[in-house]
């Protein structure tokens, strides 16, 4: 099956796959590692297979992720994240799968980029992040 996506459906996934690493690395300042979640997040979006992966590997242009605070950060990339997963669920679901699966596995990589289980923090966002990814379904 051939997925087309528009040029604004790609700014949607990489704002929505870089931004859930992003509120993970926020949500995470409180753990002194931010900057290694984001590191680890980005590393394992940059390992992304498929349609997906291809979308993540290209030059991120036009993703703008600068916020004044965590809720205003929030307040653009969990609605993303739902997007994405409706605009890929409508043309291929098993993409919209990968793309899923390929945020988890981001966000799991950032919130374990410090020793010890992640803080109560970074847990609600993950909640968060998942129950965007699944608003769409």
């Amino acid at each position: 099956m051939t997925i087309t996506l528009t040029d604004q459906d790609t700014l949607t996934l990489r704002t929505a796959a870089y931004g859930a690493v992003s509120l993970i690395s926020a949500a995470d300042a409180a753990g002194g590692s931010p900057h290694k979640a984001a590191t680890q997040g980005s590393i394992a979006l940059g390992s992304a297979t498929g349609l997906v992966g291809h979308v993540l590997a290209e030059k991120a242009t036009g993703v703008s992720l600068k916020s004044k605070s965590v809720a205003e950060l929030a307040d653009q990339v969990l609605p993303a994240l739902t997007a994405a997963m409706g605009l890929l669920g409508k043309q291929d679901p098993a993409e919209a799968d990968n793309f899923r699966s390929t945020v988890l596995v981001a966000v799991e990589a950032a919130a374990r980029s410090h020793e010890g289980r992640p803080g109560p923090t970074v847990a609600d966002m993950t909640s968060k992040i998942i129950a965007a990814l699944d608003a769409a379904c």
